[in-house]
């Protein structure tokens, strides 16, 4: 669904001055008398207005028979009614004067219905014309603890208010944001500034509350769980403004499988995009994705010290040789490395630890040193200041408090990113707590695993922010956008190999030569004047896959060859399909030897034109050795994309093979993706397959092409 370019101001989304409940009630039975009472005991001080016509007191509170008899205008306005009454509860709202207004009931849009999507339909058309904002319908409300407001329903505020940290979480799910993600992680020590879950997002979405939450100054990471991205481009949008302050985000996307993905789409009334081309997207715009909500928090718990890793150096003291090897173990799977210190630090260790203890990474302090805490405080300060080290993991099982406390001030005094992981308690004082040490702002993980994925999250960041490029992509030189959208406006349906090599040409593709032959005596015209072994295939817009009709002949030489191979293609041709028209018979270079590459255009139907590239033959059909980009890219974003491959050493060389043309493959996957870019009106799908890339220096050559125009067929 489109939303409005501009970001609203939700400040009294999150801080009402004055807030109204239509329904309101006092049976906390109900779903209305549940969210009067949690926002009562939650410590709202803002002006409370009740609105149900059945009463004239609610809680001790005045009630009102409508909104529009209230004696101001609310700030924020909940609605707890049938469906079929709430667009008449949004008028008398925006007759008010109301800014936004939360609506809590289903039977909307996630009901799969057509009386529930157009009552949907119809709250999205009024808030057009109104300009009043909305958050749902079919949501659990919002809580901000730093605002002291809540609207919802959830027992995870119930008791005493949490303290405000600087921690936010987006969902769109009500139970799964506000208990899985926001509940687990108070519970691990974590503050949240706010929470929202903001249900089907008929206006307000998941974008805007990511937006306000990067701007906010009590927030400094954002967890988002996200059943579906509702605008692609709004999403990059606002990932790209969290990238420039330094703002990560780290997000659970469901809906990773087929089967996910239409459960998602069942409750949510949204439809999911390829998720492989999700995860590419989140990855080029520095979004941090994560499998399960515990990585969320726990991830968030190492990010929000704001201190980014300077590469993928990791180093580790525990008192226990198997924690060592179980970190290198993990540490390696994921991607993190174990230098080998310094001799300055190997000798400064050495001076400190006892005899039994090692210098080596991880570093096993041995049991002797514990009820030692200096030996702890020092081991991190030193291993701390290793330029060969850029994150820290002091491990830990069953230890004293004051060898915690040591640990804990080691940490505070260096600049690195520091994650403590420990496994058991505090064997003197049973109220400090890991929870107690992250809720001082102390990075504390229970399991190596979780400890590690959340160091290689943030590792990755830090790489994130390092080679960030500021948008836009550069366009090429050569490029002729006119001449390619001609080309593509004079075809009807799937373009043709050489209507399709015209289009890419125009954009700077080396093609083959080639010309069409109607008759086998000009076909071996053509063939004399290329002056080379030739290719002999189908010309026809009913048959775009020429190899699956064997209407194709290689390397064809001299003028009998390429008459009878000119038979030979039309008579497959016509056995493939016989109503076919054919134009006649492509003639066309061979191209030298190489390395095939395929590189392709899709449309994914949340993030637009994707730019796809793979190695030919087996490792696109039975490998799918694929990198994704989200249109329009630049030369390091293309590079990057040949580094996911799997494939990738083939394209420096392997076994006395010579490097490949790298520096032309980047060319042409920026020109592609600026090609998917300015006719994302008019191409659905472009396949280049194969591109014979050529040794370095020597460039490449298009040998097929096949282009898709947007509602043809």
């Amino acid at each position: 669904m489109t939303q409005p370019a501009a970001s609203p101001d939700l400040k009294r989304f999150f801080a009402p001055a004055s807030v109204a409940l239509v329904g309101a009630t006092e049976d906390t039975g109900r779903f209305a008398g549940r969210v009067l009472m949690r926002m009562m005991d939650f410590g709202y001080q803002g002006k409370i207005y009740p609105v149900n016509p059945r009463f004239q007191e609610v809680r001790g509170l005045k009630c009102y028979a409508s909104v529009r008899d209230l004696p101001e205008a609310p700030d924020h306005v909940g609605i707890v009614v049938p469906a079929e009454r709430v667009l008449g509860i949004l008028e008398d709202c925006a007759a008010r004067g109301a800014r936004f207004a939360t609506i809590y009931t289903g039977g909307f849009a996630e009901s799969g219905t057509p009386e529930g999507r157009a009552l949907q339909a119809k709250l999205v058309e009024f808030v057009r014309a109104s300009g009043m904002r909305i958050m749902g319908p079919n949501c659990n409300g919002m809580i901000s603890f730093v605002d002291g407001f809540a609207m919802t329903t959830s027992a995870t505020i119930a008791g005493s208010r949490k303290a405000a940290g600087n921690v936010g979480v987006v969902a769109q799910s009500g139970g799964a944001g506000q208990v899985n993600v926001m509940w687990r992680a108070q519970e691990a020590g974590l503050g949240i500034s706010y929470e929202v879950s903001c249900g089907n997002s008929a206006d307000l979405n998941i974008i805007d509350f990511m937006r306000f939450m990067v701007e906010d100054p009590a927030t400094d990471v954002i967890m988002v769980l996200a059943e579906h991205i509702p605008d692609g481009a709004r999403f990059l949008e606002a990932a790209r403004f969290a990238a420039e302050r330094e703002k990560p985000l780290v997000m659970v996307k469901l809906g990773r499988t087929e089967a996910g993905g239409h459960a998602a789409a069942s409750h949510t009334g949204a439809m999911a995009g390829s998720d492989s081309v999700c995860d590419a997207a989140l990855r080029q715009c520095g979004v941090i994705r994560v499998d399960d909500c515990n990585e969320l928090y726990e991830t968030a718990m190492l990010l929000r010290t704001r201190r980014w890793p300077r590469g993928t150096r990791a180093a580790a003291t525990t008192i226990s040789g198997g924690n060592g090897v179980l970190l290198v173990d993990h540490g390696a799977a994921l991607g993190i490395t174990w230098p080998e210190y310094t001799a300055a630090t190997r000798a400064a260790l050495a001076a400190i630890l006892p005899k039994m203890a090692t210098s080596a990474n991880p570093t096993d302090v041995s049991n002797a040193v514990i009820g030692k805490p200096e030996i702890f405080r020092r081991c991190i300060e030193i291993i701390a200041a290793d330029e060969n080290v850029d994150v820290v993991i002091p491990t830990y099982t069953m230890t004293p408090a004051a060898d915690l406390q040591a640990a804990v001030e080691a940490c505070q005094s260096t600049t690195k990113p520091v994650a403590m992981l420990w496994i058991g308690k505090c064997n003197d004082d049973p109220q400090f707590t890991q929870e107690r040490m992250a809720a001082g702002g102390m990075p504390v993980f229970r399991n190596t695993l979780g400890c590690l994925k959340a160091v290689r999250a943030a590792m990755r960041y830090g790489e994130f922010l390092r080679n960030r490029r500021p948008p836009p992509a550069a366009r090429p030189a050569g490029i002729d956008a006119e001449a390619a959208r001609r080309h593509l406006q004079s075809a009807h349906g799937a373009l043709t190999e050489r209507a399709s090599k015209q289009v890419l040409a125009a954009y700077g593709f080396p093609v083959t030569r080639e010309a069409l032959a109607r008759d086998a005596d000009e076909a071996a015209r053509i063939a004399r004047e290329l002056k080379c072994e030739v290719a002999l295939k189908i010309e026809s817009a009913e048959i775009p896959h020429k190899t699956e009709a064997r209407a194709i002949r290689l390397n064809v030489n001299g003028d009998a060859a390429v008459r009878a191979g000119f038979d030979d293609v039309m008579a497959a041709a016509r056995r493939y399909k016989l109503e076919a028209k054919l134009d006649g018979v492509l003639v066309q270079e061979m191209a030298p030897a190489g390395l095939e590459v395929m590189l392709g255009l899709a449309t994914d139907a949340v993030f637009g034109p994707v730019v796809v590239v793979g190695l030919g033959g087996i490792h696109v059909e039975v490998l799918r050795d694929l990198a994704y980009r989200v249109a329009p890219i630049g030369a390091d974003d293309a590079r990057a994309m040949l580094r996911e491959l799997r494939g990738y050493p083939l394209l420096e060389g392997v076994r006395g093979a010579a490097p490949r043309d790298i520096d032309v493959l980047c060319d042409l996957l920026v020109r592609l993706s600026w090609l998917g870019h300015d006719l994302k009106d008019e191409i659905v799908e472009l396949d280049v397959n194969p591109l014979i890339l050529l040794e370095r220096g020597a460039g490449a050559r298009v040998a097929d092409a096949l282009i898709v125009r947007r509602g043809k067929s």
